[in-house]
């Protein structure tokens, strides 16, 4: 086979100076077949009838074959050329480690996948996925999870951030997903993540109870990849580092978690309002394409919060995912009910309920508004969290405590903010604001101003004009009791 160079002075001589091919073999020393060969080929190319013969590949293929079968790698520990040569060496076979090389390239060639290029449809279907990724909550750095929802067909994105992965985030990113979105499709597809498959029988998945009640209740199709090829929902896979590098760069920041969704969500939702794809259609055409075939969303809508039964302790303490929260005293040593949500959780008890911010794992949250009725009774355990509880009730009692116990001293102003809180527990927090405030303006602090106050509200009866003018010697019911039987119409 000639090389380049001469190939190109045979094309220029005959096509170019017009000489002869006879002429032009003679004068390079090249047959006249190899000179019309090169007019019409301009590229220098091996022809071969049948494949050449490797008599040393043919020897050492079989045992190549078993090394790469049997042995256990792992993708960082994977087998190179230069090993297996040396294994091949070590045993005692005769071959050059390019054969080797060769060969593996070709056998790994061999075994790669084809991937098969899809039809994204309108409305049919969406891919679903957590990525892991870091956030500044409050100034400190955390490690955070998003949930992604993307739809290949219009492009359009949701995601929102978690505290942790788990089966609470995962529902509640789904509620979330298809509110934002207005609809449903027709399925979702899946990696085999163990917040939705409990396990997997042959080629069927079994459900996690919470996520078919989800499936259930919205009417889509869970789909899932592969064990182990995440490809199979390439376009989330490929969203996900997008807008990890696109919307979460650099690392934001934020109050909370939510807060910095939003953020996130108002960036995805501008982004998409200017994208455009490659055949020139505006990605909101698409949209409204997509969501015009959305299945509608059921009403009521799915309740994500997990439900627990809780013990409420003697201290009116309960536990709740790892964390202990107060609750009314008057609940102590019942059963209570905990919907426990993403950012808070719902206590229910005897037809009553509240709700409370979520506390990380292994924290308390106490609100000693809850124990107003123990410590009226309590001076002590006054004088020791009076701190945090006029801070939770607000001014004017940080300044009515401070006036305490500047002029009566730390126990005697316990006794007396013990009464004041007892006056709280009956009438409110806001009569008693005032009424502690216009004692304050008037720099008094005996309590004086609390008195009618302190009288619960069914003693406060209004006396019968006909009684005012009367006066009795003697204070007995039934003194009374006739007085007004004369007194009625």
């Amino acid at each position: 086979m000639l090389r380049m160079d001469q190939v190109h002075v045979i094309r220029h001589k005959v096509l170019v100076e017009g000489q002869s091919e006879r002429s032009v073999a003679r004068e390079l020393g090249v047959s006249r077949n190899t000179v019309s060969k090169y007019l019409v080929e301009a590229v220098p190319r091996r022809v071969e009838v049948e494949p050449r013969s490797k008599p040393v590949l043919e020897r050492v293929k079989v045992r190549l074959e078993e090394l790469l079968l049997s042995w256990r790698t792992t993708r960082k520990q994977r087998v190179t050329g230069t090993r297996l040569h040396r294994q091949l060496v070590e045993e005692g076979h005769v071959v050059g480690v390019t054969t080797v090389r060769q060969h593996l390239r070709e056998w790994r060639r061999q075994r790669e996948e084809v991937y098969v290029p899809l039809v994204h449809r309108p409305g049919e279907e969406g891919q679903v996925d957590f990525f892991e990724v870091t956030v500044l909550v409050a100034g400190v750095a955390q490690k955070g999870w998003k949930f992604l929802l993307y739809l290949p067909f219009s492009g359009r994105t949701f995601g929102w951030l978690y505290a942790s992965c788990d089966t609470l985030s995962f529902l509640d990113g789904h509620v979330r997903a298809f509110a934002y979105l207005g609809g449903v499709m027709a399925r979702l597809v899946y990696d085999n993540l163990t917040l939705a498959v409990k396990r997997r029988v042959g080629v069927e998945r079994e459900l996690q109870e919470r996520f078919r009640a989800l499936a259930s209740h919205y009417l889509f199709e869970p789909c899932f990849a592969r064990p182990g090829e995440g490809h199979d929902k390439g376009a989330v896979e490929s969203r996900g580092k997008a807008v990890r590098l696109q919307h979460l760069t650099p690392v934001p920041s934020g109050a909370s978690l939510a807060a910095i969704s939003e953020q996130l969500l108002a960036s995805l939702e501008a982004s998409f309002q200017e994208a455009t794809r490659r055949d020139g259609r505006r990605a909101e055409e698409l949209w409204a394409e997509e969501q015009a075939v959305l299945r509608e969303l059921p009403v009521p809508g799915f309740e994500p919060r997990h439900v627990v039964l809780v013990e409420v302790s003697s201290k009116a303490m309960v536990q709740v995912s790892g964390a202990a929260y107060s609750v009314p005293s008057r609940w102590a040593r019942l059963q209570a009910t905990a919907y426990v949500g993403v950012e808070d959780i719902r206590l229910v008890c005897r037809q009553e309920q509240m709700v409370v911010p979520r506390a990380a794992k292994g924290t308390r949250r106490i609100e000693y508004r809850h124990y107003l009725g123990e410590l009226s009774r309590k001076p002590q355990a006054v004088r020791q969290v009076a701190p945090e509880l006029v801070a939770e009730l607000g001014e004017p009692f940080g300044r009515l405590w401070a006036l305490l116990v500047a002029r009566y001293g730390g126990l005697e102003g316990a006794r007396l903010l013990a009464k004041v809180l007892g006056t709280v527990e009956d009438r409110g927090v806001a009569p008693v604001a005032e009424a502690v405030e216009a004692a304050l303006e008037a720099d008094r602090c005996d309590l004086l101003a609390l008195a009618r106050l302190a009288t619960p509200a069914a003693a406060l009866v209004e006396v019968p004009a006909s009684l005012k003018g009367i006066e009795i010697e003697r204070r007995q019911a039934r003194e009374y009791d006739a007085l007004l039987v004369g007194a009625a119409p």
